[in-house]
């Protein structure tokens, strides 16, 4: 089984480099393993795709604007996920809605597919996350973890 933990985000612009700070803290805690890559997708959108050959099980981390409370952290699944995505909630709506679909018409869109987010605060020029989002990171990095878990993978403490 092939699982793929894909961060999205830009570094530069506050809440929105949730996903890829997440993969980088990962990565710092963490061995690599076979059965699980994690990868920090950044803005890369339809570039991604090739990365989605031959993967069983899809967990993407990202900011989400839901529209509650700022650091609301949030799990959607299977069919909520592109929903999710063409009502714009996520920062990155557009390159991934492209890239899921496309995706699908190859043939290569994983059985199973998670996002697991937080309600981003803020999006403008800023290095660091909002207060409310470095609040909830650990919340985050947690349940990317406990889904892992779910899914019969732990990963060894570095």
């Amino acid at each position: 089984m092939s699982i793929l933990v894909m961060g999205l985000g830009n570094l530069l612009m506050s809440d929105d480099g949730l996903g890829s700070r997440v993969i980088s803290e990962l990565e710092k805690r963490y061995l690599p393993c076979e059965e699980v890559n994690l990868l920090d997708g950044g803005t890369l959108g339809l570039d991604l795709l090739p990365r989605l050959e031959g993967v069983d099980k899809l967990l993407i981390v990202d900011a989400l604007q839901m529209g509650v409370e700022p650091g609301l952290v949030f799990r959607l699944e299977g069919e909520e996920v592109p929903r999710a995505f063409a009502n714009k909630l996520s920062v990155h709506q557009m390159g991934l809605q492209d890239l899921l679909a496309v995706a699908e018409l190859q043939g290569h869109l994983p059985s199973e597919l998670v996002v697991i987010g937080a309600q981003s605060a803020e999006i403008e020029m800023v290095m660091e996350l909002s207060p409310a989002v470095e609040a909830a990171f650990e919340k985050v990095v947690s349940a990317v973890l406990a889904e892992l878990e779910s899914w019969g993978q732990s990963l060894k403490v570095a």
